[in-house]
């Protein structure tokens, strides 16, 4: 379970919670333009843009969850498992392996326009990284600070989605979450109105009925309607901290708390870290489930130009500030 938003105002604040049930040791990873990506079935990424995300790194290779490029492109996947379907090597096509699709598309990419038109060449293929470690079935979504795109490949083959709302979570597939939208018509931001019956008087019992209908549970048709409608209705922030906080305000409200979820194993799932990427100033901001204080990270203050990866381990002890 996972939950991505991309505010495309004044620029693009592009972020995603990464709820599961057990975690890969990751880091924030920059990938300097002369990192050499080596590539299953295509030519290496020797010179590509520089790109910053959340990574396990494993054998020297990033594995991306999320991430954004220094022209501001951003991109995430997110679980599709039992939906998503991967293609087998075609020998008619470019061939990219899942695994290497985030860097793929950020390093060679600067906008969404270009991201659409390389994703309509490319073939996704099923090839797993290491025999240790399962294919994970994701779709995507990719923002600039204009426009948000959808990726799925199923069994229908590759289909890339406008997506106006910039929100993506889970199963089911894009075209049915926007359809679920129109369940929440009637929702609104605005005090509640009695639409029950002319015929009976009601008197509110309680501020704060805005949004009154909107669904509360953590699955990922509820969370896609809680985030569209919470990100829509957001008012325009001012500065950077402004929307460093109203970001990780609307996340809070798809966070998944520690025994809201509990899988067929008896493990706990939960948001294990909820990350913005600002994507116009270079900065991915953080949080985790052990620290809710959030910890940043500036591309500007790296050698873009280097070949070695730049890491930084996860801030993951609390961090409290006393008063007194």
């Amino acid at each position: 379970m996972c939950t991505a938003i991309a505010l495309n105002d004044e620029g693009l604040y592009f972020g995603r919670t990464l709820d599961y049930d057990f975690s890969y040791p990751s880091q924030v990873v920059i990938a300097p333009r002369n990192f050499p990506f080596r590539m299953q079935r295509t030519e290496p990424l020797l010179r590509h843009y520089c790109l910053m995300g959340m990574a396990f790194v494993k054998n020297g290779y990033p594995l991306f969850f999320d991430g954004f490029n220094e022209e501001g492109l951003s991109m995430a996947g997110l679980n599709f498992e039992g939906v998503g379907k991967y293609s087998q090597v075609s020998f008619s096509s470019e061939n990219v392996a899942y695994f290497e699709l985030i860097p793929y598309i950020l390093g060679t990419c600067r906008n969404v326009p270009e991201a659409r038109a390389q994703l309509l060449k490319i073939n996704i293929t099923e090839e797993s990284f290491s025999p240790d470690l399962p294919v994970a079935h994701l779709h995507y979504i990719i923002a600039d600070s204009c426009e948000s795109i959808t990726l799925e490949v199923t069994k229908e083959g590759l289909r890339v989605y406008d997506n106006p709302m910039g929100v993506l979570t889970n199963n089911p597939p894009f075209p049915f979450q926007v359809q679920n939208l129109e369940n929440y018509l009637n929702v609104s931001p605005k005090p509640a109105e009695n639409r029950f019956s002319e015929k009976i008087e009601f008197s509110f019992y309680s501020r704060g009925m805005g949004a009154l209908g909107l669904p509360g549970d953590y699955s990922s048709m509820s969370r896609f309607v809680r985030a569209a409608f919470l990100k829509l209705n957001s008012p325009m922030a001012q500065s950077e901290q402004e929307n460093v906080s109203r970001f990780f305000g609307i996340m809070d409200s798809v966070s998944v708390p520690k025994g809201a979820c509990v899988m067929e194993n008896g493990n706990y799932q939960e948001t294990l870290y909820t990350c913005l990427m600002s994507a116009n100033r270079g900065v991915y901001y953080y949080t985790t489930k052990e620290n809710r204080r959030v910890s940043a990270v500036d591309m500007k203050k790296v050698d873009k130009r280097g070949s070695s990866l730049i890491c930084y381990p996860l801030r993951t002890r609390e961090d409290i500030f006393l008063q007194n």
